[in-house]
């Protein structure tokens, strides 16, 4: 059995045997990562409450808005990092990290000082539909929320690196230490203290971002020491360059932080946090689905960048065929966890606690099952970096998406149902038009010029 295993990890060209090596490691650590995510959110809940939850959630999605601000810069360099390493250009590498963590740096920096002044203007009682007192605490609690988001962005460039060097298991194996400290820390306010927002806040972001800044510490030291970044190597002209591909993805994350990060605080405005937290419940619960598909789907942006740049299109070709193969037993997993999901919920929170409809349930499959499928061909896209078509189609569908959803909130009064059908339709880009456009470029071989801007 582990001759077999190790025959099927070597074989294969360099690229698919370090793709392989990943994904093994990665869904090792994910199984990890999943049992702690499922302990951590009963453990929470009761902690504080439902509603308090749902506030967390809510104000967190909210934070996560202002990840927009680095331009691209995170996106473009993974793909920019690639493609100098397929050259052996390590020079050019240095260069690429360099710019992208002295101008991220200096861009969240700036941000936090900005976010910690105005924070005390907003008022967060009659934006989140809450109480005077809460809205005071959940003030306090932003404070925290802006400082460990804006510094976790600089340091999560460590991650970057590691995917677009093919290894996303050692990336995957920060974001669970980070999430042992952070279980660890909800246990011990848990019995030390009463239900607060502000503890809940501090165990959450401290450890995370410690654990962040002790991997920047420990890999600029070894395995990437000729990569660390340096002043001296911080060239303007390369952050024009890494945004000349970047800014498409810029456009693109505030698209997807339209249509998804904006979510739960529709549903926290238009109904009540409680029902952020029965949403969240169900999204956690099929989210397993996409987070075991994106163990092995992760290596595929980077090495379709190699491969495209190498020349190699029947790789990408048979990989792809392989990914849709493997998703049938998702898709089909994820209709059993719909059929018990009733029975996981209450075995997983306690009875009563917290009610999900069916409907929910249901919208939250569709929505992953047709994700998983959207995401193979948009990180062939990415891989690729002909954004053009994702760029003018996400702009159209974030719009979208925001228009169907107050229609059917506001005429059709519909519950919050109404904004997950709206996030399934303005995902058109990923299940429809991606597949066509990696059909022209890949297969066909178009001469269209649209498709491979």
């Amino acid at each position: 059995m582990i001759n077999k295993l190790k025959e099927f990890i070597t074989q294969g060209n360099k690229r698919s045997v370090e793709a392989k090596k990943n994904v093994i490691g990665s869904l090792l650590i994910k199984v990890m990562s999943i049992a702690i995510s499922l302990v951590m959110v009963p453990m929470t809940i009761h902690y504080i409450n439902p509603t308090q939850y749902g506030i967390w959630l809510t104000l967190s999605s909210m934070v996560a808005w202002i990840s927009f601000f680095d331009i691209g810069f995170t996106q473009g360099l993974r793909n920019r990092f690639a493609e100098a390493k397929a050259k052996g250009d390590l020079q050019m590498i240095k260069t690429y990290v360099s710019t992208s963590y002295f101008f991220i740096g200096i861009i969240f920096v700036s941000l936090w000082i900005i976010l910690l002044l105005i924070n005390q203007f907003i008022d967060w009682g009659r934006l989140l539909n809450i109480n005077e007192q809460t809205a005071r605490e959940v003030s306090l609690l932003a404070y925290i929320i802006f400082s460990y988001f804006c510094f976790q962005f600089v340091f999560r460039i460590i991650n970057t690196i590691l995917i677009a060097d093919q290894k996303p298991a050692i990336g995957a194996m920060l974001d669970l230490i980070g999430q042992v400290f952070s279980l660890a820390a909800i246990y011990i306010i848990s019995v030390l203290t009463k239900g607060s927002l502000i503890y809940l806040g501090l165990a959450l972001g401290i450890a995370p971002t410690i654990v962040l800044l002790g991997a920047n510490l420990y890999f600029f030291r070894t395995k990437y020491k000729e990569f660390a970044p340096s002043l001296h190597f911080v060239k303007k002209k390369y952050a024009k360059d890494i945004m000349s591909l970047g800014l498409k993805f810029f456009i693109l994350q505030i698209a997807s932080i339209v249509q998804y990060q904006t979510i739960l605080f529709l549903i926290a405005h238009y109904f009540d946090p409680l029902q952020v937290t029965s949403y969240n419940i169900a999204y956690k619960y099929f989210g397993i689905l996409q987070m075991g598909f994106m163990i092995l789907v992760t290596p595929l942006w980077s090495g379709v960048t190699d491969a495209y740049n190498s020349g190699d299109i029947e790789w990408i070709k048979n990989v792809v065929k392989k990914y849709l193969y493997i998703l049938i037993p998702f898709i089909l997993i994820g209709a059993v966890m719909l059929a018990i999901a009733g029975s996981v919920y209450d075995m997983w929170l306690g009875k009563n606690l917290v009610h999900i409809s069916f409907n929910i349930s249901l919208l939250c499959y569709i929505f992953f099952a047709t994700g998983m499928f959207a995401t193979i061909f948009v990180f062939v896209i990415n891989g690729i970096g002909a954004l053009q078509v994702q760029f003018y189609s996400s702009i159209i569908t974030a719009i979208g998406f925001l228009i169907f959803s107050m229609l059917m909130i506001k005429q059709f009064h519909l519950g919050i149902e109404s904004i997950l059908i709206s996030s399934i339709v303005a995902n058109v880009y990923g299940y429809i038009i991606a597949p066509i456009q990696y059909y022209n470029i890949i297969i066909k071989r178009s001469k269209s010029a649209v498709w491979y801007q």
